[in-house]
């Protein structure tokens, strides 16, 4: 049985003739139930990748196996997930190639986990942090679900596993270590990439001057503009990085029938900003920028220098004077 032929443990998504789709994971004997009648899975065992079954009731399914963009969407959440067009930038624009070392903080469900060992393919190396042992639990199932190989946090696999994605499982997987605790905490240096997807980036930069080689990308995933200014500036107050870049990306697919050709009436807008910079080598500073005049960055700057004159001051009695 060829990998493009379904078998027991493969993970189906089924497509009916209005674009609902449904997954399911094929075990001998079982039966997928519908108000448009059951399916069994044995009528999809050994089938062709991209087949067509018909339920009892007659309503007839398309069978393919799901894309990875289709599992990030479908699959057990505890954080958020980093969507499919996010993710399709932090790989090219950071460019994640095959072989990298890259430190990724936090996994949250691990959608970006699953394009990021792709990426680096067999060869590479994967560390991924997440300080909630419930949502490292949930990546960790998520991941080993689409790749097929099962681990412990903290730990390596090796031997061989079943491949159930395009034989890719179990190599690329081996790839990958999951750290439960505090990304600061990390020891492990020589990043070519490091990916920070955390409320508070800027405050980590301490780790990324020792861990990111020269050269090396750093990429922040924020929700909200204060997050972007905060980590920009952080990065241009500290030296040693390239400017950064700031940007989103949004997506809008078009109705095409015919000659009614349009935008669809609905789009995946803003869900994050991503911010890049390239580390310098030791003890160099980029030339600076040159910028015109802006009016928010002298708000800016006055507004920290207003935070650091109001910074609470100890005094002999322990008292805190504001």
């Amino acid at each position: 049985m060829t990998r493009t032929t379904f078998a027991p443990g493969d993970r189906v998504q089924l497509t009916d003739p209005k674009g609902r789709m449904h997954t399911v994971v094929l075990e001998p004997g079982k039966v997928f139930h519908t108000h448009r009648g059951a399916l069994p899975h044995d009528d999809l065992i050994g089938l062709p990748d991209g087949s067509v079954v018909t339920s009892t009731g007659g309503t007839a399914y398309l069978a393919l196996r799901p894309l990875l963009s289709d599992y990030v969407l479908s699959m057990p959440r505890g954080a958020q997930v980093i969507y499919p067009k996010d993710a399709a930038q932090i790989v090219a624009m950071g460019d994640v190639f095959p072989g990298a070392k890259v430190l990724e903080a936090g996994a949250g469900s691990g959608a970006l986990t699953c394009s990021l060992l792709r990426a680096v393919g067999e060869h590479g190396d994967l560390h991924s942090y997440e300080i909630r042992p419930a949502f490292a639990e949930i990546a960790r199932r998520n991941v080993e679900a689409f790749f097929g190989e099962a681990r412990e946090p903290n730990t390596r696999v090796s031997g061989e596993a079943r491949e159930p994605n395009g034989g890719l499982g179990g190599q690329i997987a081996r790839a990958w270590t999951l750290h439960v605790g505090d990304v600061a905490e990390c020891t492990e240096t020589g990043f070519d990439r490091i990916i920070l997807d955390l409320l508070t980036p800027w405050e980590l930069l301490d780790l990324v001057d020792r861990a990111l080689v020269p050269g090396g990308v750093l990429l922040g995933y924020v929700a909200t503009t204060p997050q972007l200014s905060e980590l920009v500036e952080a990065l241009r107050a500290r030296g040693g990085y390239t400017e950064p870049r700031a940007w989103e990306s949004l997506v809008r697919d078009w109705h095409a029938d015919g000659l009614a050709v349009r935008p669809d009436h609905r789009m995946i807008a803003h869900t994050a900003f991503l911010i890049s910079a390239r580390r310098l080598a030791p003890g160099v500073v980029a030339p600076p920028r040159r910028r015109k005049p802006s009016k928010g960055a002298e708000a800016y700057a006055l507004k920290r220098a207003s935070a650091r004159t109001r910074a609470p001051v100890q005094t002999d009695s322990a008292e805190v004077v504001e």
